[in-house]
């Protein structure tokens, strides 16, 4: 590990997330809003227009493209990602990848906006995760617009990845639905502290893939709030056999565990 990641790393294995300030700059930014806004588009909304902001919130496949690459293959980024899970364990998109949540000013509950954990793989049209995390290796939350106390953030537990595999543990290989995590877990897990998710467009949150989170509402500011989710797929999910952990994400779950 380089050791000016270190601290970052140390910050991660305590919270289970960290924010990664300017990963991308400005011009990036604007160039991937244009994409993500064209999309908008061919839905009938306009961002400037609020008029066409009839949803809370809409979510679609986030855009491909060379701004979306040069995001997504972030130098700093891509260090970090080493860091956390070894050089050659993770899948190195060119690209974001994930969905876009647009979130719109609005008092209308968005039916979206409970305590959970990302799923991972498919089971008959529902999103399910297993302890050894199949196919996620990290959560990021790309921003691509400023993000205020009122417009919407994220809000994340602050640890609450150390309270997830023992609850995982119990399914096994096969996994469970991921919306059935979170009432499963003790009620310590809610009293953590909660932090939400701002900051600068081109900020980028990295996030443990058992983190738990939650959308917020209502939205109090003046503009559309605008993010990508994607995951960070790994080669191979963790085979969590105590001794031979590859990564430091595999360490934490291992350390959970124990």
């Amino acid at each position: 590990m380089k050791s000016n990641l270190r601290p970052a790393i140390d910050e991660f294995r305590e919270n289970g997330f960290i924010r990664v300030a300017q990963a991308f700059d400005k011009a990036t930014k604007d160039a991937c809003l244009e994409s993500i806004e064209a999309e908008l588009r061919s839905q009938s909304i306009n961002v400037a227009n609020p008029e066409t902001w009839t949803k809370p919130v809409i979510r679609f496949v986030c855009p491909e493209g060379p701004a979306f690459a040069i995001a997504g293959t972030s130098p700093r980024l891509w260090a970090l990602y080493d860091a956390l899970l070894g050089n050659g364990n993770w899948i190195k998109r060119q690209g974001v990848g994930g969905t876009v949540p647009v979130r719109f000013p609005s008092k209308t509950d968005p039916g979206d906006a409970g305590w959970h954990i990302d799923g991972s793989y498919e089971v008959d049209g529902r999103y399910f995760v297993n302890v050894h995390s199949r196919n996620r290796a990290l959560l990021a939350l790309f921003l691509f617009t400023d993000v205020s106390e009122h417009d919407a953030p994220t809000e994340i537990l602050v640890g609450s990845h150390r309270d997830v595999p023992p609850i995982l543990r119990q399914y096994g290989e096969d996994g469970v639905f991921s919306g059935d995590v979170a009432p499963r877990l003790p009620q310590t897990t809610f009293a953590r502290p909660r932090v939400p998710a701002i900051g600068q467009s081109g900020d980028v949150f990295v996030c443990h893939p058992f983190l738990v989170h939650r959308a917020t509402w209502p939205h109090r500011g003046q503009t559309p709030r605008i993010m990508a989710q994607p995951e960070i797929g790994h080669c191979e999910q963790f085979s969590l056999l105590p001794g031979n952990s590859r990564c430091v994400v595999e360490d934490m779950i291992l350390d959970s565990l124990n």
